[in-house]
């Protein structure tokens, strides 16, 4: 699996003992607010096991985060296929490809997710030759679709989550787009 380099951080594939790392930031309560629920081990483990199955049918996936002078996971970001079909968006892929992000809570407001975004993005547009590539997060997720926005991506809409019931405080959801001609790598 490829690894990719930044100023600071870079995207590597998990390890075995990356587990004990991702179950503590999936279990924090502070990280996973805009989540439906923090996980327990057993479902972190399930969701490392997923994103390998997806590295696998795909080639790429959600890496581990890892600042480039300090060993061990931080978090995770990468890009993944929709899981679903059901999101009533229209998308030149098929399935959508998805960017996605996840820091541990000392790593917040540091660029770090930019960083790590930015080299997803170089990967899914440049390697990959993705026409697109879409996000989405709660609209009261402000620090997330602010990322999005220093990331180029417009603001395309809302949809309610197909996966979380209706009355749910996270269902409704803010869609953002970024096609590869108005990427600023590109």
């Amino acid at each position: 699996m490829t690894t990719l380099h930044g100023a600071r951080v870079m995207l590597r594939p998990w390890r075995a003992d990356d587990r004990s790392a991702f179950a503590t930031l999936n279990a924090d309560p502070a990280v996973m607010r805009h989540f439906p629920a923090p996980l327990t081990a057993a479902e972190s483990d399930g969701f490392m096991d997923r994103i390998g199955g997806h590295f696998a049918a795909h080639g790429y996936g959600f890496w581990a985060v890892e600042l480039r002078n300090r060993p061990g996971a931080i978090g995770l970001c990468g890009l993944a296929c929709l899981p679903w079909a059901n999101i009533p968006w229209e998308a030149p892929n098929d399935p959508p490809v998805e960017i996605g992000w996840r820091l541990a809570t000392p790593f917040h407001g540091k660029g770090l997710a930019r960083e790590a975004a930015e080299l997803s993005l170089s990967h899914g547009f440049g390697t990959l030759g993705l026409g697109e590539i879409v996000a989405f997060t709660a609209p009261g997720n402000a620090a997330s679709w602010g990322l999005m926005e220093r990331l180029g991506m417009c603001r395309a809409g809302e949809f309610d989550h197909p996966r979380l019931p209706e009355g749910h405080v996270l269902r409704r959801q803010v869609l953002y787009r970024l096609r590869r001609e108005a990427w600023h790598g590109g």
